[in-house]
């Protein structure tokens, strides 16, 4: 008994050391979610983490938690990425220890069982985590030009007398700039944590099924930014000024989100009915149906 509440103790102490470390770390993350329009969605992501920890407890009734000091090397690992983030100013790397941490913890409580219950929820928690700098700079400048160049194909494929300069469209008189507000970052990093959390519910589905879903959320957030760009130059070009503004700031934030949710149930069904499984066989029946002489069946597809 004494042994488990010391055990129980010792818990508490690495954790709660831990949370007053990366408290800092923390606020900060959290004051970006809600200055960065790209990173709101990073509120729900822990909220997301608990619940499938929830949905994943089934996990727990069919093993044997036993603690494992090898947690001890984990979190030392965690700690001193979170020792030179800080001391070299490298804001991501102080922020993705925190998962480091979190996994220790968690091999320390009820060993490589209790890690494998909880590595998906500690693995969701890293949408949470800003991307770096110079990442997000780079992903930003390639999906505007992107952006820019699919649109004016589209605008030049429904007839509107588009050119692009740059990532700058130019409709007419009007000069429809494609900025980094607009490059469909922010709503890249949301749709990519929805896919990603739909596709870890998926547990009775494939698991090439589940990767293509949360992958998919690159070419289906492109696909929605590109529809709205599209619709606010057409508008432009039917002398629509003042809709063309309110559809490209207010009323396209509000139905890209439900436009990519389209997108990737059209893409789920669409594969579902490509790949067809084959029924297992017993091998038996197949070696009987051969020594027979007997033709085998055809699936039918």
């Amino acid at each position: 008994m004494m042994k488990k509440l010391s055990f129980w103790l010792v818990l508490i102490a690495l954790g709660s050391g831990i949370f007053w470390a990366q408290w800092t770390t923390i606020r900060e993350m959290a004051d970006l979610w809600a200055d960065d329009p790209q990173y709101s969605h990073g509120y729900l992501v822990p909220l997301f983490s608990a619940f499938l920890l929830w949905f994943r407890r089934g996990q727990l009734a069919e093993v044997r938690l036993v603690p494992n000091w090898w947690g001890v090397a984990i979190l030392v690992l965690g700690i001193g990425l979170w020792g030179a983030g800080t001391y070299f100013f490298f804001p991501w790397v102080a922020s993705i220890s925190l998962l480091f941490c979190l996994a220790g913890l968690a091999v320390v409580a009820g060993g490589w069982p209790a890690l494998r219950w909880s590595a998906q929820a500690i693995f969701f928690l890293g949408f949470m985590v800003p991307l770096p700098y110079r990442i997000q700079t780079a992903l930003s400048g390639t999906l505007q030009s992107i952006a820019t160049k699919m649109s004016t194909y589209l605008l030049l494929t429904f007839g509107a007398p588009a050119i692009s300069e740059g990532n700058i469209i130019l409709i007419n008189d009007v000069r429809m700039g494609i900025v980094e507000a607009c490059s469909g970052l922010g709503m890249m990093m949301t749709f990519f944590a929805l896919s990603t959390a739909l596709a870890l519910l998926m547990r009775k589905s494939e698991l090439w099924l589940r990767i293509v879903v949360a992958v998919s959320a690159i070419p289906v957030s492109v696909l929605a930014n590109v529809a709205r760009i599209t619709v606010t130059g057409l508008l432009y070009n039917a002398a629509q000024d003042q809709l063309a503004r309110l559809v490209f700031h207010d009323v396209a934030g509000w139905l890209m989100m439900p436009l990519a949710l389209a997108l990737l149930f059209l893409a789920i069904h669409v594969l579902k009915r490509l790949i067809i499984d084959r029924p297992k066989r017993d091998p038996r029946e197949l070696f009987l149906a051969g020594m027979a002489g007997k033709p085998m069946e055809r699936v039918a597809h």
